[in-house]
């Protein structure tokens, strides 16, 4: 069994990208600059951002974080969106989700200009990446995809199961796995709540991708030796025994599956830092020009 260490890998691959940035300034050119929004206190965005603003600092990237309060209103919301749209000083920029129940996410996302869009949560994004053509891709699917690049892992005529079908995660991945291309050329089966027989679907899987934010659903009975999994859960459990009072779980059960495994990303260190990496790599496409 292969562990895939996504700290190790991302931490290569911000090296790499701050040597990039060395390389701009030293041209004369100006550092690229990601601004964050972030809307009320909610602990896993807070932690998130934090990370987010660290890696630039590893990068040699500018940043800006604006917050605001959880009652903001909708219209400030957009008022924001569009000073940051018309700021040249700002390459990319993410506004942090979720946000609260009487914002509309899908309004917020509209409104960013799809060429700072470096989350590639918009529209404009989203169909280009589903016709292969040049965008931003949403960030924990490029992680993923940079993760099997990297590590080797063939998935040319490979049964891929996506367990999940968000428009941050499920969606997108399988739009991913399923393009030509290395990684990609996969046969793709998304499960989900509807799904009847996912038991016996992920048995058929060489690679599963477990996408659904229920703790330990991924049992060894689910699992055919050899299968590569890819766990991108994050979920907050109780755990007396940490310091914080909490630990986060991943969709597999990671004891007794990944014994079964070729190749499994564990949680937390797999899937999460390249999340990170792939915001900072569209930022620096960003500041570059290269997708718009």
């Amino acid at each position: 069994m292969q562990l895939i260490d996504g700290k190790a890998t991302a931490a290569a691959i911000k090296q790499e990208i701050a040597e990039e940035v060395k390389a701009r300034v030293e041209r004369g050119e100006k550092r690229p600059h990601l601004a964050a929004v972030l809307v009320g206190h909610d602990g896993g965005s807070e932690t998130y951002v934090a990370h987010k603003v660290k890696a630039c600092e590893e990068c040699g990237f500018d940043s800006t974080l604006i917050r605001r309060e959880a009652d903001v209103t909708q219209e400030e919301l957009l008022q924001i969106v569009a000073e940051l749209n018309s700021n040249p000083e700002i390459d990319g920029y993410i506004v942090q989700l979720p946000l609260p129940k009487h914002i509309d996410e899908q309004a917020i996302i509209r409104a960013i200009d799809p060429s700072k869009d470096v989350d590639g949560f918009h529209p404009v994004n989203v169909g280009r990446m589903s016709l292969g053509l040049p965008c931003f891709l949403s960030a924990t699917p490029a992680g993923i995809l940079e993760l099997m690049r990297r590590y080797e892992i063939p998935t040319r005529g490979k049964h891929c199961v996506v367990l999940g079908r968000s428009n941050i995660v499920g969606k997108p991945v399988a739009t991913l796995m399923m393009q030509k291309g290395e990684p990609g050329n996969a046969t793709v089966t998304v499960c989900h709540s509807a799904t009847p027989n996912i038991k016996e679907i992920c048995k058929t899987a060489d690679i599963i991708i477990a996408a659904l934010g229920q703790p330990g659903f991924v049992t060894a009975d689910m699992v055919k030796p050899g299968a590569v999994i890819i766990d991108v859960g994050t979920t907050r459990v109780s755990d007396p025994t940490k310091k914080s009072g909490f630990r986060l779980s991943g969709d597999v059960d990671f004891e007794n599956v990944s014994p079964l495994c070729s190749a499994i990303t564990p949680v937390p260190g797999g899937v999460g830092p390249m999340t990170i990496c792939s915001l900072m790599r569209n930022t620096l496409l960003a500041a570059e020009g290269k997708v718009y």
